[in-house]
């Protein structure tokens, strides 16, 4: 008996202890498994034999919407599939550190806050702040204090050209990097460093924490499930990501990827610039086969020959990957023949005007001598109307080969930038651009960092937009899914965060619906028969039992709202970047800002308020008895009212105000 109670109590040490994870872990991907079969089963029914062909512009939106939920879920299971628990070794001690706090006119008190958290960071290291801002204020206390103190003339690039002009004058090996409002613990180095042992690891990232969250957090600031199951399960995939602060890098894996694009930036400039070259060159040719008026005056045809055919030896060199100062010497033979054309076309444009006043003397001369006085008139006629105007013509066509061909020149003053600058969200740039060039990551899920979070509904609507239209800039610019370099399992992963935000399209229709049938009485289906909720009940509810139970424990209801009630700041950042202007960018206020937000959720009220009096025209519809349509509607009336009380966080938000016992400078 005694031995009996030994074994027992040695399996539930195993279960709760080594085995217990590896047990959860099966849970998840059974329920997984099942939902994404039932979600199979339910979309075979729903593309053959529930598609409502008579309401096309209703039921084929609903149709995508769902189906984009579906795939949604299936990159939910593939991104938590594997998901990773890391325990840090110990620390080396002959490491060089340095630790970046990036500034850009936040108020003293809060820069301040954080250096002096910096400054006792138990490891041996040097702090820097970098001022984009410039302010005095900030330097003499940084003088004060003994923090080094780093700005620039300007603020190209923001954070990325801050972080890339400070690690042109310092030399640590490694990089802590804060924002100015993240306050860091004394151990974060101690308990980041011993990763880097791997020699191929370029960061480690760790979660971030606000202190300053009120109870019910208002505007959806704090991500326990980003910050948890899901870059644990990024990091499953090698494939864990910056998010902008709290972050120890690599300087060799930075260095290296500035040199890596920094030569791919200048081929890609040679390539513009010698092409924007070869069309003007080519423009000038067609000019002069048009109209050889001036071949007498100026020796256009073979000089612009010439500079044809050396731009071409240019382009050839280049595209058989030649070194780049051979292009460029190429290029610069050019010089001559270009200067040599520009002297020649001035020469012209001055002999002509000398024989348009001689033609206005002999004119006066010939005054009475009708024959004489048109064949003058002709001639001045002719050099002003045609001769002259071609002059420039052929002026402007060659400045614009001769400034490409300097452009080529001066190629090699393309910036370095170690940091990319290609979206507004450098962090998930760079860290697709490390991944690329074969460098890992990973993401330690402990806190040790403290922060601010935005105070005001207008705050945090501005770094939601910052976030979404950086987002969708990668996704244009440098898209994972055909980025060379990257595994299936990474360009997955990266996908499934652009893929996010493409919800606000997603979520106009799902708004929309319920007031659409209740008003109209169209469905999008064929109809809500047994055959709908057989398939789709299952389906929806082994969905919810799988998110609740890989995120049992962790807060994720305020999340959930926010991701349908910020739509219309997805389709803002969307549309800002595929019409090509881009968004101004802007810190984000570290203080409350105060201010009118209603006119900031106008269209989420307006979907409320449409939503209700489509609640309510249903409901008349049913004392006035439409036994025909009861499943209908009173399915659109739940559905309304979830869609109201999603949309509810964000409306409450607009007029949340902190108690007045709640202070922004609470100790941590």
């Amino acid at each position: 008996m005694n031995e009996e109670s030994q074994t027992r109590g040695s399996l539930r040490n195993l279960l709760s202890r080594g085995n217990r994870p590896r047990l959860e872990l099966l849970g998840f991907r059974f329920l997984a498994i099942t939902t994404v079969f039932l979600g199979i089963r339910y979309f075979l029914w729903r593309y053959t034999a529930s598609v409502n062909f008579n309401a096309l512009w209703f039921a084929i939106p609903l149709l995508l919407a769902e189906t984009y939920s579906f795939v949604s879920a299936v990159f939910f299971v593939l991104n938590l599939w594997l998901p990773r628990t890391r325990i840090p070794p110990a620390s080396p001690d002959d490491l060089t550190v340095d630790v970046f706090i990036t500034v850009y006119n936040e108020p003293l008190e809060i820069v301040w806050r954080t250096a002096m958290a910096a400054l006792n960071i138990t490891y041996p290291h040097r702090t820097y702040i970098l001022d984009d801002g410039s302010s005095q204020a900030i330097e003499q206390m940084a003088q004060q204090f003994g923090v080094e103190y780093i700005s620039r003339i300007d603020n190209r690039h923001a954070k990325a050209g801050n972080i890339n002009n400070a690690l042109r004058v310092t030399e640590g090996e490694f990089i802590l990097y804060l924002d100015a409002d993240q306050i860091p613990k004394p151990q974060i180095l101690d308990r980041l460093l011993g990763y880097f042992r791997e020699e191929r690891l370029a960061f480690v990232q760790t979660p971030q924490h606000f202190y300053n969250v009120p109870p019910g957090d208002p505007f959806g600031n704090d991500a326990p499930l980003f910050y948890g199951p899901i870059q644990k399960g990024k990091d499953g995939w090698d494939a864990a990501f910056l998010c902008g602060t709290n972050v120890v890098l690599r300087r060799e894996a930075l260095i290296q990827l500035g040199m890596v694009y920094y030569v791919q930036n200048i081929s890609r400039e040679l390539r513009l610039t010698l092409r924007e070259a070869a069309r003007a060159a080519k423009k000038a040719g067609q000019m002069l086969a048009e109209d050889r008026a001036l071949d007498p005056m100026v020796p256009l045809t073979q000089t612009l020959q010439r500079v044809k055919e050396t731009i071409r030896r240019g382009r050839e060199a280049l595209r058989h990957g030649a070194a780049m100062k051979e292009v460029i010497s190429t290029v610069a033979e050019t010089e001559d023949d270009l200067r040599s054309i520009e002297t020649a076309l001035e020469r012209a444009r001055n002999d002509l005007k000398e024989i348009v006043v001689d033609l206005e003397a002999m004119g006066e001369v010939q005054h009475g001598a009708k024959e004489g006085d048109e064949a003058t008139s002709k001639a001045r006629l002719r050099i002003e109307r045609d001769l002259l105007p071609m002059i420039s013509r052929y002026e402007s066509v060659i400045r614009v080969v001769r400034e490409a061909a300097e452009r080529v020149r001066l190629v090699v003053t393309v910036e370095e930038a170690p940091m990319a600058t290609i979206s507004v969200t450098e962090d998930l740039a760079t860290s697709l651009r490390l991944h690329a060039l074969g460098w890992k990551s990973i993401y330690h899920h402990e806190v040790l960092v403290h922060g601010l979070a935005p105070e005001d509904l207008g705050s945090a609507l501005k770094q939601r937009l910052r976030w979404a239209q950086g987002t969708f800039q990668i996704f244009f610019r440098d898209n994972p899914l055909f980025k060379k370099g990257l595994s299936v399992g990474q360009r997955l992963q990266y996908f499934t965060t652009i893929f996010t935000y493409f919800y606000g399209f997603v979520a106009v229709v799902y708004l929309l619906s319920p007031a659409v049938y209740l008003f109209t009485g169209i469905a999008p289906v064929t109809a809500y028969s047994v055959d709908f909720f057989r398939r789709f009940v299952p389906y929806l509810i082994l969905n919810q039992l799988m998110f609740i139970y890989s995120t049992r424990g962790i807060p994720t209801l305020r999340g959930q709202q926010y991701q349908v009630a910020l739509f219309p700041i997805w389709l803002r950042a969307f549309f800002s970047v595929i019409s090509g202007k881009d968004l101004v960018f802007s810190v984000t206020p570290k203080t409350r800002q105060r201010g009118f937000y209603l006119n900031l959720v106008w269209p989420q009220l307006a979907i409320v308020v449409l939503t209700v009096l489509g609640i309510m025209f249903g409901f008349l519809k049913l004392a006035l008895g439409r036994p025909t349509e009861l499943t209908g509607i009173l399915l659109n009336i739940f559905w309304g009212s979830y869609n109201i009380y999603m949309l509810s966080a964000i409306l409450r938000a607009v007029f949340w105000t902190p108690s007045q016992e709640r202070k922004l400078g609470i100790e941590v």
